[in-house]
């Protein structure tokens, strides 16, 4: 249903473009050789769309490639020119009323021959704006994530914790655009930064074990004080078998909390690390547990919960966690989605506060669909906890 919908939608696209841009513009042989081109990039991205869930991600890699950046380039073709329809509007009225009569001689060009000049003139600018921001959203979705330093102060942590670095990654998307060097380059920053511990939450792969195996391997280089912690993603209940995959996970060193918690300690100190469920999970039997991920914990400590979507902070204020790690937003990823997602959850990015509970939310180190990241630059972002005063 899901593909019906979106083939429907990307039919309508492609013929919006195909009327501003080939009938308004073109006549005769250069009609037919241009609406043949739009056709052809229409089958590419539903055969980018349709082929990994046939043929796997390895074999569609070949055709993921041209299909999804085709895809970020007819979205913002489509935006560009709808931006110039009252432009274009305005400009067709003038040429109408410009109309010579019949007893006046036309000293212009003909009508129609300024109409196609303005169709023109607003494909060519619909086309430059489109190509400008799909190559720069490229490369800053294929360039190196921002290390963003966030210091978050927490009432109840003792000061045996200050300056205790939470490397926190979301939402690395391997798949058939991104394989084992965008982990290699993960891994190094993170590495980097010297973390005390480090967070993935949710959304590492969209493919199976035996597919994305190798590329998620370097994983297993991950460096710091107190370990690797991993919570599942809504994408990690699209691919298969989920539990094959947490079973890699914990071969390549990641300890996965599965609504449960684990303390971490530093001398005489201590705080609680939670975990939950995606809520994704539901619909494999295996939902979020914020009770069974919470049970134990000492309510005179701190406690810092793992949960991939931001909409999960609700269950954590009521139960009273003093700090929420998410990502799943993307930080919208390509402008204008940013309105989007912010009806769906309640922070985009960053750090926010709901109740007693503070959440940061990564835009995260990877992308989803186009390979494109426009107003949403991916990050990994180390958390520096702090007591409410500097000791």
């Amino acid at each position: 249903m899901f593909l019906l919908v979106l083939g429907s939608l990307l039919a309508l696209m492609h013929l919006y473009v195909w009327k501003r841009t080939v009938k308004d513009t073109t006549r005769g042989r250069a009609r037919l050789l241009a609406s043949g081109l739009l056709v052809a990039l229409l089958l590419l991205l539903i055969a980018a769309l349709v082929v990994p869930r046939v043929a796997g991600v390895t074999a569609s890699r070949w055709v993921a490639w041209p299909g999804y950046l085709w895809f970020g380039l007819l979205f913002y073709l489509v935006l560009a020119l709808l931006v110039l329809e009252p432009v274009r509007l305005i400009l067709r009225g003038r040429v109408r009323n410009v109309e010579p009569t019949e007893d006046e001689a036309p000293v212009d060009p003909p009508a129609p021959d300024r109409r196609l000049f303005l169709a023109r003139t607003a494909a060519v600018t619909a086309g430059a704006a489109a190509v400008g921001l799909t190559g720069f959203g490229a490369a800053r979705a294929l360039g190196a994530p921002d290390v963003l330093r966030v210091p978050v102060r927490m009432p109840r942590l003792h000061p045996a914790f200050d300056g205790f670095r939470i490397a926190v990654v979301s939402d690395i998307h391997l798949g058939p655009l991104l394989g084992r060097a965008h982990t290699e380059r993960i891994v190094r920053m993170i590495n980097e930064t010297e973390p005390d511990l480090v967070a993935v939450v949710g959304d590492l792969v969209d493919g199976t074990v035996e597919e994305l195996g190798p590329a998620a391997e370097p994983l297993q280089d991950l460096v710091s004080r107190e370990g690797s912690f991993f919570v599942t993603g809504n994408h990690e209940y699209f691919v298969g078998d989920t539990a094959q995959w947490l079973r890699e996970l914990d071969r390549f060193g990641l300890n996965v909390l599965r609504n449960e918690n684990t303390r971490i300690t530093r001398g005489g100190a201590a705080f609680d690390l939670a975990g939950v469920n995606d809520v994704a999970g539901a619909s494999r039997s295996d939902p979020p547990d914020f009770d069974a991920a919470l049970a134990g914990v000492d309510p005179a400590s701190p406690t810092v919960l793992l949960a991939h979507q931001p909409i999960q902070v609700a269950d954590a204020a009521d139960r009273g966690v003093d700090l929420q790690l998410s990502g799943h937003t993307h930080g919208g990823q390509m402008w204008p989605f940013h309105y989007l997602v912010e009806l769906a959850q309640p922070s985009l990015a960053g750090l926010s506060q709901v109740k007693d509970t503070q959440l940061y939310v990564s835009r995260g180190a990877g992308f989803w669909g186009p390979p494109l990241r426009i107003g949403a630059p991916p990050d990994i972002s180390v958390v520096s906890l702090k007591p409410a005063i500097d000791v």
